[in-house]
């Protein structure tokens, strides 16, 4: 360090160049644990099962048979992998949709001057708290046949009684009843962070119009918070392709719960997964090619919903 003639501090060369240095360098050394730990973590599985899925690989042989894409061409022509396809999708537009909706409703409500407000927003919390294992147990009671309060009720108004896990619709809709449950209240409060940004002038306004409450969340409310119900749809779509207790523990666990009922009719794609990754002489191969298709139908999932959000929000 040198000093100037009117006596102010001069950094030496070295030093400068060490600020500098410093000044670029530090960002990415502050975030370079989090990318080393994915690094170890996340690409290099994903790398591996990437190899592992072009192999005849199983646990109980030391012997991995290169075979190209033959896992993928025998994963595309199994009927049970497009079964598994279709109850998936089935069960996410059933779950997810309604579940949305109501949650967008829900935090239209919590907006509003109630007493308690901290209370009711905590209670919408609540059932994401809850483990996904008691979830499922519970209302797999809830649904049960012979004694299940969902048939005891369908009963006193006159309806017959159902049997949830036989039928591929009425399986259908009762896990995305569980998958609905657990997630709406989440999804609400997170539409509520984002409405409680909006300004209240555009309320006023709207108000002054004529808009009733109704109105003001579909007209004035939605588009406002756009970018966060993208948000939600993609994550919601995410969970959704990737169910895996609620099923499972819907059947009672052991080998209906990895086949999804007696004749496939709620087996999912991680089910499927599951499956042949552990029940069906560990074919890790086999297994990975599904986890892979798994994630190419996942990401175009969620490319398609954002085009059609996108051109939602232009056509408005």
């Amino acid at each position: 360090m040198t000093v100037t003639a009117k006596g102010a501090a001069r950094p030496s060369p070295a030093g400068l160049w060490r600020y500098r240095l410093d000044l670029k360098a530090s960002p990415y050394l502050y975030i370079a644990p989090f990318f080393a730990l994915f690094a170890v973590f996340g690409l290099f599985p994903l790398a591996f099962t990437a190899w592992v899925s072009t192999h005849e690989w199983s646990l109980l042989s030391d012997e991995h048979v290169f075979v190209g894409l033959g896992n993928y061409q025998a994963l595309l022509t199994d009927p049970y992998f497009w079964n598994a396809l279709a109850n998936t999708i089935s069960i996410l537009l059933l779950a997810t949709v309604p579940q949305l909706f109501a949650a967008l409703l829900l935090a239209h409500l919590l907006t509003m001057r109630l007493r308690g407000q901290t209370f009711w927003r905590m209670g919408m919390l609540l059932p994401n708290v809850a483990s996904v294992v008691a979830v499922a147990v519970i209302f797999s009671q809830l649904f049960g046949r012979d004694f299940g309060l969902v048939n005891w009720v369908l009963e006193s108004l006159g309806a017959g009684r159902i049997d949830w896990q036989a039928g591929t619709a009425s399986s259908h809709i009762a896990i995305a009843v569980m998958v609905a449950w657990k997630w709406t209240g989440y999804n609400a409060l997170i539409y509520l962070a984002a409405m409680q940004a909006v300004p209240k002038e555009v309320y006023e306004a709207a108000h002054l119009d004529g808009a009733s409450r109704l109105q003001q969340l579909f007209q004035v409310t939605v588009p406002m918070i756009r970018p966060t119900v993208v948000f939600t749809v993609i994550v919601s779509t995410i969970y959704g392709l990737q169910i895996f207790a609620e099923p499972q523990l819907f059947a009672g666990g052991g080998a209906n719960g990895v086949t999804g009922g007696a004749s496939r009719q709620f087996q999912t794609l991680t089910l499927y997964l599951y499956e042949h990754g552990f029940n069906r002489g560990f074919q890790f191969g086999y297994a990975s090619a599904v986890a892979w298709t798994m994630f190419a139908v996942i990401v175009l999932v969620a490319l398609l919903n954002y085009v059609f959000i996108r051109r939602i929000r232009s056509a408005s």
